[in-house]
C-alpha cells in the first residue's frame, strides 16, 4: 500500500485524558484486527491511532502500521442526533466520485458492525497535502497569482461536483432533489431543536430566522450532488502545486439537492480582507482568506456563475440559509461538548457564535449582499 502523509491541524497533544478518549472511540487493538482481516495484511495488526485535531462532528484518526498508513472515520461518542454522521453514506459517496474530476480519498473499507469499536466506521487511505485554515504553511502560495489560483482552484472543483451527472456513478438514488430547501429548513430547525434545552437560551431567534426562510424559498435548481459543507479547511491541498485541490474532505452531509445551498455555505466561509466580523469569524470561520493575493468572495460567485451557467439572482437567500444551518451545527457542537462527547477544548463556547450568524442571515434577507 501507498505511504501518505496529511498534513492536518497539528494533532491534539497527548495527554492521559487524550488517550482514555482516543482508546475508547478507536480501540487500536479492535482496529488493527479488523484492517489486518479487511485488508489481508497482518502488518496492520499492531497499528497506532493519532487523533487529528479540527474535527467538531465526526471524529478522525490517523492509523499507521507497518503496512501502512490510513484514516479512520466514525461518529461522535454520544448526542448523536437523528439522520446526522452516516458513515455510509460518507463512505458511498467517495467511492463513487472516486473515478470523476472531483478529487477525493480512495475508499479502503466500511464496518457497520458496532460491536468492532461501539460505532460504524470507514478507512480512507491518506493523501499528502495541506489543510490550511487561518495561515498558510511557511514558503507554501507566497505569491498572489498562487493564492488566486487556490481560490479558483477551489471554485471550479466546486463546479465540477456540481457537473456529476448522479445516476452515471452509481448515486441516482442518493437523495431526492424535490423539495430539498424546504427539508434542509426542516431538518436544521428539529436538529436545533434537539439541542435547544442544552444550551440555556442561546440562539433563541433561530426560529424566527427559519420562519423568515420557509416564507421566501426560492425555485431551486435541484438534482446535483452537493457536498453540504464545501469550503476552504475541508479540502486538502496539494503540496506541490497550489491551486490543485489533492482531495475533499467531510462528506457526511452530502446528497443530491441544489448547488447554490453549497455555494451559499462557501460565501459565508469565505472571509473577505478588512471584513469586520472578527465576533462572528472568531473559533468558526477560517481568515487565511483575508491574506493578500485571494479574491473576494463576490468574485468567486462571478467565476462560479461564469463556469456552472448558474443564475445567481436568489443568493441572497442561500446565503442566510447557510447561517442558519451553521449556527444549528454550531448548537449541535456545543450541546455534545456539554455532554462530554467532544474530544478537545473550546466546543462549549462556540454556542455565543450563534447570534452573529442569526444577524448576518437576517441581513441579508433584509438588505441582500
Amino acid at each position: 500500500m501507498r505511504r501518505r502523509r496529511m498534513h492536518e491541524d497539528e494533532p491534539v497533544t497527548e495527554t492521559s485524558d487524550l488517550e482514555a478518549l482516543t482508546e475508547q472511540a478507536a480501540p487500536r487493538e479492535a482496529v488493527g484486527r479488523y484492517l489486518a482481516k479487511q485488508l489481508g495484511d497482518e502488518g496492520w495488526r499492531d497499528c497506532r491511532l493519532e487523533l487529528i485535531s479540527g474535527g467538531k462532528s465526526n471524529l478522525t484518526f490517523g492509523v499507521s502500521a507497518a503496512a501502512g498508513e490510513a484514516v479512520l472515520r466514525r461518529p461522535p461518542l454520544s448526542n448523536r442526533l437523528p439522520t446526522a454522521h452516516d458513515m455510509g453514506r460518507e463512505h458511498r459517496v467517495m467511492t463513487a466520485l472516486g473515478p470523476t474530476p472531483v478529487p477525493v480519498p480512495p475508499t479502503l473499507a466500511m464496518c457497520t458492525d458496532e460491536g468492532v469499536i461501539g460505532a460504524p466506521f470507514y478507512v480512507m487511505d491518506r493523501v499528502s497535502g495541506y489543510i490550511v485554515r487561518d495561515t498558510l504553511p511557511e514558503g507554501y502560495a507566497e505569491s498572489h497569482e498562487e493564492r488566486l489560483a487556490i481560490a479558483h482552484g477551489l471554485i471550479d472543483v466546486m463546479a465540477d461536483l456540481h457537473s456529476v451527472v448522479p445516476g452515471e456513478v452509481g448515486l441516482g438514488d442518493y437523495g431526492r432533489p424535490e423539495g430539498y430547501l424546504e427539508r434542509q429548513i426542516k431538518r436544521w430547525t428539529t436538529q436545533w431543536q434537539a439541542t435547544r434545552d442544552a444550551l440555556q437560551g442561546e440562539g433563541s431567534d433561530l426560529d424566527r430566522l427559519a420562519e423568515r426562510l420557509t416564507a421566501k424559498v426560492p425555485a431551486a435548481p435541484t438534482g446535483p450532488i452537493v457536498h453540504g459543507d464545501y469550503r476552504m479547511d475541508n479540502v486538502m491541498l496539494d503540496p506541490a502545486t497550489p491551486g490543485r485541490i489533492a482531495a475533499v474532505l467531510d462528506w457526511e452531509l452530502s446528497t443530491l439537492g441544489d448547488p447554490l445551498a453549497d455555494l451559499g455555505m462557501f460565501y459565508i466561509y469565505w472571509q473577505d480582507a478588512g471584513d469586520e466580523t472578527s465576533e462572528l469569524t472568531a473559533g468558526v470561520l477560517p481568515t487565511v482568506t483575508t491574506l493578500p493575493g485571494f479574491p473576494t468572495r463576490r468574485e468567486l460567485l462571478d467565476r462560479y456563475a461564469t463556469t456552472s451557467g448558474r443564475d445567481l439572482s436568489e443568493m441572497p437567500w442561500y446565503v442566510a440559509f447557510a447561517c442558519f444551518k451553521l449556527a444549528a451545527i454550531i448548537a449541535g457542537v456545543a450541546a455534545r461538548g456539554l455532554a462530554g462527547a467532544m474530544i478537545g477544548d473550546g466546543f462549549v463556547e462556540m454556542a455565543v457564535r450563534i447570534a452573529p450568524l442569526v444577524n448576518a442571515g437576517n441581513a441579508a434577507l433584509t438588505n441582500g449582499l
